[in-house]
């Protein structure tokens, strides 16, 4: 009776995981679809300056504990998924959540070594009242941090879609 209990605890906290690591990822993944569809193209259509002015505090604002929870969760979740069912789950399960993690990972590789520069950049530029050349400053970052915000939508979207259907899977070898 005990052993089928810590089973059957076993398999309930492998759910849960899977569940936690599919959600946050789902939230990484809207947060940047929404960027690729909305906030870019609109910002699009806005001056140089108020360009500069609108994504310098969209990049401060972004930097709290709610964001980061999800941003760098999804990863702990993912990985916390893909240890507990390697530890007596589902191997077609797992291989899912390891393609999780891999396009996770292109999302968290891609932030710190693109996006995060260019935001940094563009935070040095200075105020955009005294940018004696908003365009410039717009141009070096724009179309580049644009780009990429593209790739980590469609990586952070597979990798939601690749735990979505381990979550199916799981939930059919239970």
């Amino acid at each position: 009776m005990t052993e089928r209990t810590g089973a059957h605890g076993m398999a309930v906290l492998r759910t849960l995981t899977l569940i936690g690591a599919t959600l946050t990822a789902g939230l990484g993944a809207g947060l940047f679809y929404s960027y690729a569809c909305s906030v870019m193209p609109g910002l699009a259509r806005v001056d140089d300056r108020a360009f500069v002015d609108t994504m310098q505090r969209i990049n401060v604002a972004i930097l709290n504990g709610w964001f980061m929870l999800g941003f760098l969760g999804a990863l702990v979740l993912i990985v916390a998924a893909g240890v507990l069912q390697w530890r007596g789950g589902d191997r077609t399960v797992l291989l899912w959540i390891g393609a999780a993690a891999v396009l996770y990972l292109v999302v968290l590789v891609v932030t710190g070594a693109v996006n995060v520069p260019l935001n940094d950049r563009l935070a040095a530029a200075g105020a955009p009242d005294g940018l004696t050349d908003p365009a410039a400053v717009r141009a070096a970052f724009e179309d580049v941090w644009v780009r990429w915000n593209l790739v980590r939508a469609v990586a952070a979207t597979a990798a939601f879609g690749c735990l979505t259907w381990a979550l199916a899977l799981s939930g059919r070898s239970s």
